[in-house]
This record gives C-alpha cells, structure tokens and sequence, in this order.
C-alpha cells in the first residue's frame, strides 16, 4: 500500500505503539482486498460486545489502554454491549459477563471512546452524510449509513474499526470506491409492506437472493417513501440474510434518483417479488404457537417505534416477559413522555444499551427457561435459531397479543 508521510511514521512507530499496532493491522486488512492506499474518515463505530470478545479480547483492549500513547483522534463510538446494568439480574446474567463488560467500557473509555452503545446511530447520535467516509462495524448501521445516507463504508470488525478511530483512516477499497457503489442486480417489487416485520421479510427475501456481500441491488416498485424504521428494518434484515452492504431503492435512496444513475437500466430483471414470497418467509417461522418471550430489539426501537409499542400495551396484563430493546439517548425520552411507564405498566420490560443477541442470549434462554420466541425484527429470527431458540417473526401487534396470551395467533 502506499503511504503518506504520516501513515509511514505510524508504521514505523514514531507516533507511538498503539498507532503502530493499529496501522500494521490496516496495511494487512488492506492489502488483503487490494487496496492501494488509505482514505480519510469522519467517524468509526465499533462492534466490540464482550460475547464475541471473551477474555481475550477483553485482556487486547486492556493492553492497548494499558500502553498509554495513544487515543482516537475521530468520534468513535460502540454497537450495544451485551447487557442493561440495572436489568442484569432480571436477564439472569451472571456477575462475570457484568465484570468482562466493565473491563471493557473501561479499557474502550481510556482509549477516547465514546460509550453511545447503540446500532441506530444514523437516528441518534450523528448520521453520516452523502459521500462522508467512515469506518463502521454494525451490518444494519453500514448499510443504512450507505443506502440511505449515501455515506461511504464497508463491514469493519471491531480490530479494523477502533484501528480506523485511533489512526483518523481505512483501507480505499469496497464500497469507498465509485465503481463498487453502482448495481450489480436487478429486482422488481410489485408489493409494498406495511408493518415493520413485511419490510423485513422483503429485505430478508432480497438479501437471500443477492446473497453475496458484494452484489448491490437496485430495487424498483415500492410505491410509497418508507420511513426511516421501515428502511431500518428492511436493510437489517437484507444484510442478515445476505450480508449486503448497500442497496438501491430506484427514486427513493440519493444514489439512484434515476435506475440509469446506479447503471441498473443496463441489467436484465434478476427476479420478480410479489406478496406470496414475503408471506412464505414470514410463515416459515410460524412453527408453533406457544410462546415463552416476545423481544423487540435489532435494530434498537426508536422513539417512534416505543411510541407504537406503548399504545399497543395499554390496558394489557402480560402473561410472559415482553423485552423493548433501545438506545441509551432514545430511553430518557421514553421515560420522559411516559411510554416506558405505559410498556411496564403492562408487564413489559424496557431495556438501554444493549442488543438481545449480543448479550448471551444462550445463557438466558437457560437461565430463564426460554425456548420460543417472537419479534417483530427479520434480522433477529435470522439469528436466534443458532443461539437456541425457536424464533417467529410476527407484527408488532401480534407480538404483544402473544404477551398477553402467551400464544401467537
């Protein structure tokens, strides 16, 4: 790769050890994908939960901090953690997953890392803007940070992306060059969802058909603008179960105004998707109807999204645990406006901070005798069937009817 004068005194640890740590592992990551030199970035985010950290991990955070020389020089901030401090007990977590998360929040903050632990952080925190590089780890944040900001990222693990905040850098390959940024396939949608889950199952139904990180579909059909928690879930969804990075949504992403801006006129339609394939994904999680926990999570609820959940709880007596999962900067407004009293007032519980599935979702199905479980995330039941679970994927609505009963309908 070539470098710039300040990339070389990195490299050759004239600015410290951290940096030369964090440089020598982009050179690899870099020229691994063929790139030839390192681009600019705004902002990283990073996906470090202690499940997939382990001790390990844990201990390579300590030893970094431990350095002392070295800090990030853009806004870093972090993907959820894998708990909610003050409801940890009533997850069943153990105290030594709460130590391995203090170690690290500890190690994360003497390195300058900001604590916003959310993956919606394009609705909360500081949203990419068109053609802003940046270097982001979590799949829903990457793709709508690309399709929906026009932002410029690719997947970065959590090593590569606290490397990118610590050297202000990444690797120009990917989806931070134009030519990789243009479609690759073509589908025609002639149903449009209405619920959260159907944007799912149709984003989940694309991303099985691209199934390749890097195809991009351009997309044409959808009849009305989504909202942003319909895009959220509908790219979250087609990352899953494709691990699609970018999308184009023809008249409605900034990319694709016109299907010639994204080269998707000179494609052959790869695939037609009407009503019948969204309903089959759906039904192919309704597997039975008992159900032991209903989780809202992955994507984090905006405050829209607890909005609609509140209304949904009133008058309601739940017969088994309703989990919300949001954002530490969307809670205190939940609070504030009443609906995390009117979704516990029901019997619900709403949770800050952290992810369903990155929080040793094995271990709580043991601890708390969970087996079945139904959301209304298309990502999340993508997930959960390797942790152990029977997920279904139901409405919002059906979701919490479920709570109340105890059955999905």
């Amino acid at each position: 790769m070539l470098l710039n004068s300040e990339e070389t005194a990195m490299l050759n640890g004239e600015l410290g050890k951290v940096l030369q740590m964090a440089i020598r592992h982009q050179i690899e990551v870099g020229t691994f994908f063929g790139a030839q030199d390192f681009v600019p970035v705004t902002q990283a985010h990073i996906m470090a939960d202690t499940e997939s950290l382990g001790q390990a991990g844990v201990m390579w955070l300590e030893q970094l901090a431990d350095m002392g020389d070295g800090r990030v020089c853009v806004p870093t901030i972090t993907d959820p953690r894998g708990t909610d401090f003050s409801k940890a007990n009533e997850l069943g977590q153990r105290d030594w997953m709460l130590d391995l998360e203090r170690r690290a929040i500890n190690a994360f903050e003497r390195l300058g890392v900001s604590m916003t632990d959310t993956c919606i952080n394009y609705q909360t925190v500081l949203a990419a803007t068109r053609g802003e590089h940046v270097a982001f780890g979590d799949t829903g944040v990457v793709i709508y940070s690309n399709s929906i900001n026009a932002a410029r990222s690719n997947f970065e693990g959590g090593p590569s992306a606290l490397a990118a905040g610590l050297t202000g850098r990444t690797p120009r390959y990917g989806y931070h060059l134009p030519a990789n940024r243009q479609a690759t396939m073509r589908f025609k949608v002639d149903f449009t969802p209405t619920s959260l889950n159907e944007w799912g199952a149709l984003g989940g139904v694309i991303g099985r058909l691209a199934g390749n990180y890097w195809e991009v579909p351009v997309i044409e059909g959808i009849k009305i603008s989504p909202t942003s928690d319909e895009f959220k879930h509908f790219g979250a969804a087609m990352a899953s179960f494709g691990s699609t990075a970018l999308f184009h949504m023809v008249g409605l992403t900034p990319e694709a105004v016109r299907i010639e801006d994204v080269g998707g006129d000179k494609l052959p339609v790869h695939h037609r998707i009407d009503r019948a394939q969204v309903e089959a994904l759906i039904a192919s999680y309704a597997v039975t109807k008992k159900v032991d926990v209903v989780v809202f999570s992955a994507p984090q609820l905006s405050l829209y999204e607890l909005r609609a959940l509140a209304e949904l709880c009133d008058r309601r007596d739940f017969r088994i645990p309703l989990l919300a999962v949001t954002s530490p900067q969307v809670k205190p407004d939940s609070d504030r406006f009443g609906f995390t009293e009117r979704i516990e007032r029901a019997g619900g519980t709403v949770l800050a901070g952290m992810c369903f599935y990155q929080s040793y979702a094995r271990e709580m199905a043991e601890a708390k005798g969970w087996k079945t479980l139904a959301t209304n995330s298309a990502k999340l039941v993508n997930i959960l069937g390797g942790y152990g679970y029977v997920p279904m994927l139901a409405s919002m609505e059906q979701c919490v009817k479920a709570a109340e009963t105890g059955e999905l309908a």
